[in-house]
C-alpha cells in the first residue's frame, strides 16, 4: 500500500508536469483589453481620492494669496536691492581698474617720451660728430691739396729755376 500511494503521487506529478507543457503560453488577455482595465482601475482610484480632498474656504484661500504676494513683493525688492549694490560695487571696481590703466599708460607713454628723446639727442649728436669729422676731413684734404699744390709748384719753381 505505500508503494501504491508512492506511484499514484508520482502519476500525480507527472500529470502535473505534461498539464503544465500543454498549458499555452500566455493566460493574459490581449493588450488592448490590459490598457482598458489600468485606464478604468486608474479613474476609479482617482476618484476615491478626489473624495478624500478637503477645500479650504474663501477665507483661508483669499488669507494664503496674500501671504504669497507679500512674500514674492518682499523677495522682489530684496533681490533688486542685491543686484543694484552688485552693479554698483562692479561699476566702482572697473573704475579703479580703468583709472589705474590710464595711470599706467600716462606712466608708460612719459617713459616712451623719455627713451625717444635720449635717442633722439644720441642721434643729433652722432650727427654733428659724423659732419665734424667730415668736415675735418674735407679741411684736412683741402690743407693736403693746397700742401701738395704748393710743393708741386715750387718742385715746378725750383725745376725751372735749375733749367
Amino acid at each position: 500500500m505505500a508503494e501504491n500511494k508512492k506511484s499514484d503521487a508520482a502519476e500525480k506529478i507527472v500529470k502535473a508536469e505534461k498539464a503544465k507543457a500543454k498549458k499555452p503560453k500566455s493566460d493574459k488577455p490581449n493588450i488592448f483589453a490590459r490598457i482598458w482595465k489600468a485606464i478604468v482601475k486608474f479613474c476609479k482610484d482617482l476618484r476615491g481620492e478626489i473624495k478624500k480632498i478637503v477645500w479650504p474656504d474663501a477665507k483661508t484661500v483669499l488669507k494664503n494669496t496674500g501671504v504669497v504676494l507679500v512674500v514674492v513683493v518682499l523677495f522682489t525688492i530684496v533681490i533688486y536691492l542685491i543686484d543694484q549694490g552688485l552693479s554698483k560695487s562692479i561699476g566702482l571696481l572697473s573704475d579703479v581698474v580703468s583709472d589705474d590703466a590710464v595711470t599706467e599708460t600716462a606712466d608708460e607713454t612719459a617713459t616712451t617720451a623719455a627713451a625717444l628723446d635720449a635717442t633722439i639727442a644720441q642721434t643729433e649728436a652722432a650727427e654733428a660728430e659724423t659732419e665734424a669729422k667730415a668736415e675735418e676731413t674735407t679741411k684736412a684734404e683741402a690743407t693736403e691739396k693746397a700742401t701738395t699744390t704748393e710743393a708741386a709748384e715750387a718742385n715746378d719753381a725750383e725745376s725751372t729755376t735749375k733749367a
